[in-house]
């Protein structure tokens, strides 16, 4: 989806994009997402205003492509079990309104006229308008459709070619070179890979994910919902299996069931704990759902980065290389305006987010590393 969104950008901008994928559209981790475009669940910096600028565009997107991708503005709602867990809840949603996200405090009585068959005895929650959904794979074609770029598919690049001066020239394959002055890498969790075959370092690292699919119903999950211990997991560096709930419905029938993160390589192996947490967890904030058949199950590996904001940009490294990956689990919704400040930067004009938190050579005892000033603002260091 990130590729699609900066290949559709950069066309628009001017430029000759050819898009190269070893396999077929969405088919890594875009296919195996459940589409998320929140604001909801990023803590006021750098990345909640990535998020609200793609949010804008993802709008725009929808408006051009109709029905296509499946875009729903369902909105967001975020519930707290206990009064604590509502006093951080509210909190970070203060935080969030300052930075221009728009929030709706709801209590405890009023839960219930959000969500009718949420369980009782919640503590409240907040409504998150801007809150969106569509369906990646179909959204990541119908981008690249409109991008009117050329499509190579089922090509490995092998090697990211440079000059003699040590700037890019293009990509080798497996199947034959591509020439080009840029090369952007939009690899998602194989971006460590390919910055590799450039002779540079990022370290991005896979984190499994499942969602649990049921059979299709009727609608009764209006809004994306989760629990307040989502964002803390988002941001949180342990490796083991965690899971925080997250549900909601489709526009075919299906409820998606989620989340679940655990940092075990490429394993796709079924993991029946990670599973048996997220249908215990689904059916304690949605009672009706004990009823309610899971007919199938899919696994994906978020692209993590050790801070937990995307690599986007050029790589100082390398002249002519840029990175657009690394999102972890909200790439499809920061799709757009990673795209958009790809092109912006590919074509040299000013971007219109301060690109410094997502700097390719940002992580210490990686080469090339460039140290943070130490007068530099706190928000600009996070």
């Amino acid at each position: 989806m990130v590729g699609a969104a900066c290949a559709l950008y950069a066309a628009r901008a001017g430029l000759d994009v050819v898009v190269v994928d070893r396999g077929h559209v969405a088919g890594g981790t875009t296919g195996a997402g459940e589409g998320n475009l929140l604001v909801s669940d990023k803590e006021p910096g750098p990345e909640l205003d990535l998020a609200l600028l793609s949010c804008r565009l993802w709008a725009e997107l929808a408006e051009e492509l109709g029905k296509a991708v499946e875009y729903d503005a369902k909105g967001g709602a975020v519930v707290a079990a206990t009064p604590e867990a509502l006093t951080g809840l509210t909190e970070l949603a203060a935080g969030q309104r300052v930075a221009g996200v728009d929030v709706e405090p709801v209590g405890e009585g009023q839960l219930h006229e959000l969500e009718p068959y949420l369980a009782p005895g919640l503590a409240g929650g907040v409504h998150y308008p801007q809150d969106a959904q569509v369906m990646p794979a179909l959204a990541a074609a119908h981008v690249l459709r409109a991008s009117g770029a050329r499509l190579i598919t089922g090509r490995t690049v092998t090697e990211v070619l440079r000059g003699a001066g040590g700037a890019v020239r293009g990509v080798r394959t497996d199947r034959g070179d591509v020439h080009a002055p840029a090369v952007v890498n939009a690899a998602g969790t194989w971006g460590g890979e390919l910055a590799d075959r450039a002779g540079v370092r990022l370290p991005v690292l896979p984190r499994r994910g499942f969602v649990l699919v049921t059979e299709p119903l009727p609608p009764r999950v209006r809004h994306k919902v989760y629990a307040a211990d989502y964002v803390a997991d988002v941001a949180s560096d342990s490796a083991a299996l965690q899971t925080s709930l997250v549900v909601e419905g489709t526009a075919a029938g299906p409820v998606l069931i989620g989340a679940s993160r655990e940092r075990v390589g490429f394993d796709r192996s079924l993991s029946l704990p990670a599973l048996r947490a997220l249908a215990a967890g689904a059916t304690r904030l949605f009672p009706f759902l004990e009823r309610v058949r899971a007919l199938r199950t899919y696994v994906g590996f978020r692209p993590y980065l050790p801070d937990h904001l995307p690599a986007i940009g050029p790589d100082p490294r390398v002249p002519g290389l840029h990175h657009a990956c690394g999102h972890e689990g909200a790439g499809i919704g920061l799709a757009t305006g990673t795209g958009h400040l790809i092109a912006q930067s590919l074509a040299g004009r000013p971007p219109d987010i301060d690109l410094t938190p997502f700097r390719p050579d940002r992580f210490p005892g990686e080469p090339g590393h460039v140290a943070e000033e130490p007068d530099r603002l706190p928000e600009e260091a996070e």
